[in-house]
């Protein structure tokens, strides 16, 4: 449903990072060559399923098997770090994908993409977004036998290959934060490498559509017979507007939906809540790089995402954040003692990324104290992050070779 997410982003991701989105977790330390000559490499062990040039589940892609735009990314990623080392991570794995249009062009099949988007929606508890994407669901197809089963969390057995797959991975990357190298050798069989990657990036993008959460995105009153999840009734929550359900006061200038693509009402979801929204540029002007990275490390912990997490627990010290905060979020403890807007982010972010939930109370707070855009990009960025947390986790990437991990993960 977000533009932001096609795969043209990667051009332009080094320009995005010191700009002020931080270390992508993408870098690593050194080339496969320079990994397999240090010191510390006889010790450096990965599990069977982990390829050592790319240090996750799928090899390195071949630069001459890619199109044009995307041996454009290919190459800013190899020259990032002058070796392939800065193709390790997400630019890498996304590269595997099937198309740069992952819902609408995949190989996999619309029918097959809506379902990946429904498992998401239903992970994330988003009422709106599974909604809308239950009835396009059921226009590409897709049996409401096989949506229900989604809807209630049932069992997949007796379901195809294909379908079992994208439901199996899906729950595991959402509920525990971890798959299986049976699960995972089983999807890549059933779905093959590119489609398997297009499933990925659909189900991490819909399971974290933080801008939906935050703003409270509600249904239109009549579209609630569709919801899983217990919906509002009247009367709305107070900090719901009527005309755009949500936190958000209806904007104008909203652009019109594109038919075929565009499943939202106008004045509602993602379209409106862009209006609002600084595109993040503004963010780092506003609030500085220390509570940037403080809020990827609470979105990095409550994914359970190692990767993210140490690398920008390096990068967060950097920026000036003191230890006795990160150790707030490393091991959970409550947050008597920090300072107001660092506490705000803590606690926004654990109950957005966490909860899939953030209570009135939460969200008023955080925009009296960073204003309601600066609030709302900061949301964006954890969802952006919590993508990322998502695809690394079903991959399984691993840290850089010499890279002590710093999250303790149950």
């Amino acid at each position: 449903m977000t533009t932001w997410r096609s795969l043209a982003v990667l051009i332009v991701i080094g320009v995005i990072a010191v700009a002020g989105f931080g270390v992508r977790v993408m870098v690593a330390q050194s080339s496969a060559e320079q990994s397999r000559n240090s010191p510390s490499a006889s010790a450096d062990v990965l599990s069977k399923d982990i390829y050592p040039d790319s240090r996750n589940r799928l090899p390195l892609v071949k630069r001459e098997d890619l199109d044009e735009k995307r041996k454009k990314a290919y190459d800013a990623a190899f020259a990032k770090r002058n070796s392939i080392a800065g193709l390790q991570g997400e630019v890498g794995i996304r590269l595997h994908s099937g198309t740069e249009d992952v819902r609408f062009a995949s190989p996999l099949g619309r029918r097959l993409t809506e379902l990946a988007i429904i498992v998401g929606a239903r992970e994330a508890e988003q009422n709106f977004e599974w909604t809308l994407h239950v009835e396009e669901a059921l226009r590409q197809g897709l049996e409401m036998s096989i949506i229900d089963i989604v809807r209630y969390k049932k069992p997949v057995t007796g379901l195809g290959d294909k379908e079992a797959a994208i439901i199996t991975v899906g729950r595991d990357m959402a509920q525990k934060h971890s798959v299986t190298p049976e699960t995972f050798a089983h999807a890549l069989k059933a779905l093959g490498k590119s489609n398997l990657v297009d499933v990925v990036i659909t189900m991490a993008t819909r399971a974290n559509e933080t801008p939906l959460i935050w703003v409270d995105q509600h249904l239109p009153l009549n579209w609630k017979e569709m919801a899983p999840m217990p919906i509002t009734v009247i009367p709305s929550p107070p900090d719901i507007f009527p005309d755009s359900r949500s936190r958000l006061r209806q904007l104008p200038g909203q652009r019109p939906g594109t038919p075929g693509r565009t499943l939202s009402p106008y004045g509602m979801g993602p379209g409106q809540i862009q209006l609002h929204s600084g595109g993040g540029k503004f963010l780092e002007a506003n609030l500085g790089r220390r509570l940037m990275e403080l809020a990827i490390l609470v979105t990095a912990r409550e994914l359970d995402q190692q990767v993210v997490w140490t690398l920008h627990e390096l990068e967060a010290l950097k920026q000036g954040l003191e230890p006795a905060i990160i150790d707030v979020v490393r091991y959970r403890k409550p947050l008597t003692g920090l300072g107001e807007r660092e506490a705000a982010i803590v606690q926004a972010g654990r109950e957005l990324i966490g909860k899939h939930n953030v209570s009135p109370e939460t969200y008023a707070h955080a925009v009296k104290l960073f204003g309601e855009r600066d609030a709302l990009d900061l949301a964006t960025l954890m969802g952006e992050y919590a993508e990322t947390c998502g695809i690394l986790t079903v991959l399984n990437q691993q840290l850089p070779v010499g890279q002590k991990p710093l999250l303790p993960i149950r």
